[in-house]
């Protein structure tokens, strides 16, 4: 290698070149931001309408429906699908992952105010967002007042007016939405007998005090020395104020103009037909701490944004609130999703450093050397530092995963140095200078070397260009662990001959297994440790020597025993069970509820109340947050609760080993039904979901119950769910229209009359001395809409009579006001109705379930125009396999085509490759051990085998190719000139077997912090790390055996088909043609 001479020639130059990797590593790192996982952009946009009052069939029709064909038009979606309640439209818009999502919502935002004309006045105006409002809150905030002197009127007030905006402004923040505060405004409660006496009608009562509460401009006057802008004020200052409005009169009117307002006739003041309160909206949304009702400031944070940073600046903008937080107020941080990243990350660097620690023990134990440890062991913070520049240089973050590249990198890094240095040793011991067995032994192990880590490089980088989710979630995997893979080679053909050439190790020319002084205190002490371990390694070198004699004579029982174990793993590969992602345990988890269909929210919150009371119970749980009409919760009956626990070493029971109590305790509530018990997914659902599909709401009702009733019998399967509830009461009001129209009325006018009764008509706002603006609200007496008798005693105006004084009627003369039911909430997909059903995994693999759920499916006659489709992590996990077999093909090419070119042979690389498959039988059998799945993360791990279990057959079938051409120097065995194939393999057993044995066990023990998963939230990671020990010890044990049996045939291939050849180009020698005949 030309770098390896220039570095030899020129210490200093190299040594320069190892610090500036340093140093600009050091830079890097300090300027690289950290977060859970890497930042991936999934383009959503999501549209939310309110329309107050509205049923879900009404939501869909006037609303839904219109968006969804609106934004349908525009380019790059993946998935539409959206969600009607009562009173709300969500529209969710997924975009192909290659789209920009700022680009799609701009889009999208142009598509609404094309449609927005189209929509009734009394929709609200769309929001437009880059963020599911549903997905899960990032931090949580708790305003209680202990002592109970604020009122949750005057706790909601602070918070909204104080540290609502502060949180806003911080960066990063999506949004901040208040859970269960009440806002103060002004509220005109209607008394419809005193409207009924009076004759006042409701659009009376709004006209009037739209008219008489505002400040209206009425332009400028104008002198010679000045300007006077001249408005009307107004606006009333006090609440009572608007009690005094004049909002009739009696006695006297205008015929015809429908508002008895002008003068003559006693005047009809707002305090006559209505209450003024000055108090708190209604409740909507409840917020339970520990049981007790909170005001709760729940944080979103925008699509991209650093969640450490945002949560930093959170908490920076918490402690300026100190200053102004009022006496008796208390402000508690009851969630933060930024712990379990650090956790995280925290885990994953003492992970490394543990395994660092661990490979240059083994190294040591090898080298018996502390000079050649420290030679060979720098090799390990220069790549791993030099890699944080090449990571700052693509953008990337520490984050769990790219920290778990460079873990598992431990072993993979210093495999380069060791072998290099071992090579060095080997030519120092044969009695050349330091300087010449620096060249020399450098020189003959460098393509070998070579090719090993492209090998590695082969087989990461299709993992870093994967496809969809699984491929951007892995894209700074693979790119991570190429860099520092080729920076470890760099610095193993520089650094290391450079210091071997100039550092003298007397240790080096000691002859593995020979005696050795005890004059040193060293000799006397971790010298006979040493010197036993290498003893046991030369003993273990004439051992393999002897495996792999009768192996060599016995080839085809050698084949048919590694063929068997290959069969045998792929009978026990369905034992594994498969899932998307591991869940983490980091000590919080999610119970999702709901009550019957119908439930006030009171009810809600009483079960509510129970549930959090058996969840305390338990000594593991530290405290509970209730929401209810919040989030994913939307729906006065749902409820979420967040549990968080003790952290994992202060309590004996796992999170999964939880699940079993909570279950039993809250199956004893009764009227609450449970939808989900653990940890959300990695999308934040559960870990199955699928939908039904089609144009008929029965018809998808039919089928549902069908395809419920089967699943109830798979086992495994538990909090099974549906979006199908049954119909809640409503109320309908059928308009008798003969009787209606002589009265002069019409259904649009009876609609909107009632409507501002019972929904309730803001008319305006009320400017408080503090400068905040309360909305003004009309609306029926809460006591005057209780029950459906309520509703037939409403007034209803008509037509003035001859004399022009108004009239009113009863709501029931003009219709009839009868019970109904309607659909609780309506979903739809890709412009269909659908059905989403989910359900969790216990005692099973999702994967297991999964495929059980589907067959039940495929068993389904559906009627044409219907289908299901998978969602969540079962179509992630799908993906995400599929992807990995492409990667892993890719793979195998690459490294065939390294292999070939290194070689300089076709048949060469199979037998090389002939290891790739035996790494499954060690796969298989220790993640059954651990009780692990196949999931992403093992089976990234065994893409990861491709590359590391060639690098074994590299060593030792190079050996056997130069020993047989003689081009190994300084062996008494090659000294007599070229070896026979046999001998050639069994002293490439003797000389190889010890940098095998060292590289194999460097890799394995910086592998065990992570596969044993002794830290919090580890068990995610551990099945990668699980999956590469077991596959490199199996293949480690069979590879040496397998692969020189299957060289030794693929050799004895070759020299036929050269026999045949040669024999038909002789038998083709051209005859001379004989002329003059």
């Amino acid at each position: 290698m030309w770098f390896t001479r220039v570095s030899i020639g020129n210490p200093v130059m190299a040594t320069m070149v190892m610090l500036a990797f340093v140093v600009l590593g050091l830079f890097s790192y300090q300027r690289l931001s950290v977060d859970q996982f890497p930042n991936i952009d999934f383009p959503t946009v999501v549209v939310q309408f309110d329309y107050p009052g509205a049923s879900p069939e009404i939501v869909e029709t006037e609303v839904t429906k219109k968006v969804e064909e609106a934004v349908n038009t525009v380019a790059g979606i993946s998935s539409l699908y959206s969600r009607s309640y009562e009173g709300n439209s969500i529209v969710i818009i997924e975009f192909n992952l290659n789209i920009d999502g700022r680009k799609a919502a701009e889009d999208v935002r142009e598509k609404i105010a094309l449609v927005r004309p189209s929509l009734r006045d009394e929709v609200k105006e769309p929001r437009v967002s880059r963020f599911d409002p549903a997905s899960t809150p990032i931090f949580n905030i708790a305003v209680l007042s202990p002592s109970g002197k604020q009122s949750p009127q005057e706790l909601t007030t602070w918070a909204t007016q104080v540290l609502q905006k502060r949180l806003e402004n911080v960066r990063g923040v999506g949004s901040v939405s208040v859970v269960g505060g009440v806002s103060r405004q002004i509220n005109l409660y209607l008394k419809p007998a005193a409207m009924e006496a009076m004759g006042v009608s409701v659009d009376n009562v709004i006209n009037a005090v739209r008219s008489e509460n505002q400040e209206l401009p009425m332009g400028a006057i104008r002198s010679a020395e000045q300007e006077r802008v001249v408005q009307v004020n107004a606006r009333l200052k006090r609440p009572e104020d608007f009690r005094e409005i004049v909002v009739a009169r009696r006695g006297a009117a205008t015929p015809g103009t429908g508002n008895a307002t002008v003068s003559g006739g006693s005047p009809v003041k707002l305090w006559q037909v209505a209450d003024v309160v000055d108090g708190p909206q209604e409740v909507e949304s409840l917020a339970l701490y520990n049981g007790q009702r909170t005001v709760l400031l729940s944080v979103l944070k925008s699509q991209g944004e650093n969640t450490i940073e945002v949560v930093d600046g959170l908490r920076k903008a918490l402690a300026g609130a100190e200053s102004v937080t009022p006496p008796g107020v208390v402000v508690e941080v009851n969630r933060d999703n930024s712990r379990a990243i650090r956790v995280a990350v925290a885990n994953v660097k003492r992970t490394l450093i543990e395994g660092a620690a661990l490979t240059v023990l083994i190294v040591f134990l090898f080298l018996n050397s502390w000079r050649s440890t420290v030679i060979t062991g720098l090799t390990l913070p220069i790549a791993l530092i030099g890699t944080f520049g090449f990571m700052y240089a693509f953008g990337f973050t520490i984050n769990s995963i790219t920290m778990m590249a460079l873990s598992l990198c431990v072993g993979l890094l210093i495999d380069d140095a060791i072998v290099v240095r071992e090579n060095i040793v080997r030519h120092v011991q044969m009695g050349k200078s330091a300087h010449q067995a620096a060249l020399d032994g450098t020189q003959e192990i460098g393509l070998a070397v070579m090719a090993t880590t492209l090998s590695i490089v082969a087989v990461f980088l299709p993992i870093g260009f994967m496809g969809g989710i699984v491929g951007k979630f892995f894209h700074e995997f693979g790119l991570t662990i190429v860099a520092a893979v080729l920076i470890s080679m760099f610095v193993s053909f520089t650094l290391d001959p450079m210091l071997s050439s100039i550092w003298h190790d007397p240790q080096a020319s000691h002859l593995p297994g020979a005696p050795r002084g005890t004059s040193s205190l060293y000799d006397r002490t971790l010298g006979r440790v040493t010197e036993q371990f290498e003893r046991f390694t030369v003993r273990l070198g004439h051992g393999y020597q002897a495996i792999l004699r009768w192996s060599l004579r016995h080839r085809l029982s050698t084949l048919a025993i590694a063929m068997g174990t290959f069969g045998g793993s792929f009978m026990l590969i369905p034992l594994l069970g498969a899932e998307f992602v591991p869940k983490a345990d980091f000590s919080e988890t999610t119970i999702n509820f709901y009550t019957p269909v119908g439930s006030s929210l009171e009810m809600t919150e009483a079960r509510a109340r129970q549930v959090d009371a058996a969840l305390r119970e338990l000594p593991e749980v530290r405290y509970t947050v209730t929401t209810i009409n919040s989030g994913n919760a939307a729906g006065k009956i749902f409820g979420s609760t967040y549990v968080r626990l003790v952290d994992r070493a202060e309590r004996q029971r796992s999170l999964d080993e939880m699940t079993v109590p909570m279950r039993e305790r809250l199956a004893r509530i009764p009227g609450v039904t449970m939808t989900n018990i653990g940890t959300p997914d990695l999308g934040g659902g559960k870990s199955l979901q699928f939908s039904i599909q089609g144009s008929d709401l029965g018809e998808l009702e039919r089928l549902s119950k069908v395809i419920t009733e089967q699943l109830h019998r798979v086992p495994g399967l538990v909090d099974l769910d549906s979006t199908l509830k049954p119909d809640k009461p409503t109320v309908a009001i059928n308009v008798r229209r003969e009787a209606a129209s002589d009265l002069g009325l019409n259904v649009n006018s009876l609609a909107t009359s009632l409507r501002s009764l019972v929904a309730g008509t803001t008319v305006g706002n009320w400017r408080a001395p503090d400068g905040e603006n309360y909305d003004v609200i009309v609306r029926l007496n809460p006591e005057s809409r209780n029950s459906m008798a309520d509703l037939e005693r409403l007034p209803v105006p008509v037509v003035a009579g001859a004399d022009g004084m108004p009239r009113i009627v009863r709501l029931s003369q003009v219709a009839d006001v009868s019970p109904s039911t309607g659909p609780n909430q309506i979903n739809r997909r890709d412009l269909n109705r659908e059905i989403n059903m989910d359900a969790n995994a216990y005692g099973r693999s999702s994967g297991d379930v999964s495929a059980d759920i589907r067959r039940i499916l495929d068993g389904i006659a559906w009627p044409p125009g219907y289908r299901y489709s998978f969602g969540g992590s079962t179509k992630n996990m799908t993906e995400s396999f599929n992807y990995a077999v492409g990667a892993l093909g890719l793979a195998v090419v690459f490294i065939y085509m390294i292999l070939a070119s290194q070689f300089r042979s076709f048949l060469q690389p199979i037998a090389l490759m002939s290891s790739l498959p035996l790494t499954l039988i060690g796969v298989v059998l220790t993640l059954m051990m651990f009780r692990s799945t196949l999931n992403m993360f093992s089976i990234i791990g065994i893409v990861m085998l491709m590359g590391l279990v060639t690098k074994n057959a590299i060593l030792l079938i190079d050996f056997a190719i130069r020993a047989r051409a003689g081009e190994v120097p300084g062996e008494p065995a090659t000294a007599a000139g070229h070896l026979g194939r046999e001998e050639a393999l069994l002293l490439a057993a003797r000389v190889r077997l010890r940098p095998i044995l060292m590289t194999t066990l460097a890799m394995i023990f910086g592998m065990v912090p992570l596969a044993f998963a002794l830290s919090e939230g580890s068990e995610q990671r551990a099945p990668m790390g699980q999956a590469v020990i077991g596959g490199v010890i199996a293949s480690s044990l069979l590879t040496l055996v397998v692969v020189p049996v299957v060289y030794c045939y693929l050799d004895d291939l070759s020299a036929w088909a050269k026999r045949r050849f040669l024999r038909s180009t002789q038998q083709a020698v051209p005859v001379p043609l004989i002329q003059g005949k």
